[in-house]
């Protein structure tokens, strides 16, 4: 069985930090890709951050947001600067891996953390 445990979640005041992290665990082979979602009450989840073959941002984090991957430790993380109210969200991890060698990659998803920035 596979798991992702987000962490680093939290209350903090516009233009402050976080770093987000994010591990996976259990049965993994190979992990194709590692990202970061975040959603808000009433909307779709939404992509912030991808971490695949080329790392690539939301418009509204370029330039504030950082994804890096740490492969030995099956780990994401995300480094938020310059925080905005708007990025107030709950924060998901999203993997796309392989379970076992002859599998097909599938994505999992983390359980989420919450963000809060104050104004």
């Amino acid at each position: 069985q596979v798991q992702l445990v987000e962490s680093g979640g939290g209350l903090v005041q516009a233009g402050g930090s976080l770093r987000l992290s994010c591990a996976a665990s259990g049965s993994i082979f190979s992990i194709n890709v590692m990202d970061w979602y975040r959603q808000t009450p009433g909307n779709q989840r939404e992509l912030v951050a991808t971490s695949g073959g080329i790392t690539n941002y939301a418009d509204s984090v370029k330039g504030r947001f950082t994804i890096s991957r740490d492969n030995a430790k099956n780990a994401v993380y995300l480094q938020m600067n310059s925080l905005k109210p708007e990025d107030t969200a709950v924060y998901y991890c999203y993997a796309v891996l392989k379970p076992f060698r002859y599998s097909n990659p599938r994505g999992y998803w983390g359980q989420g953390t919450q963000v809060i920035v104050s104004s």
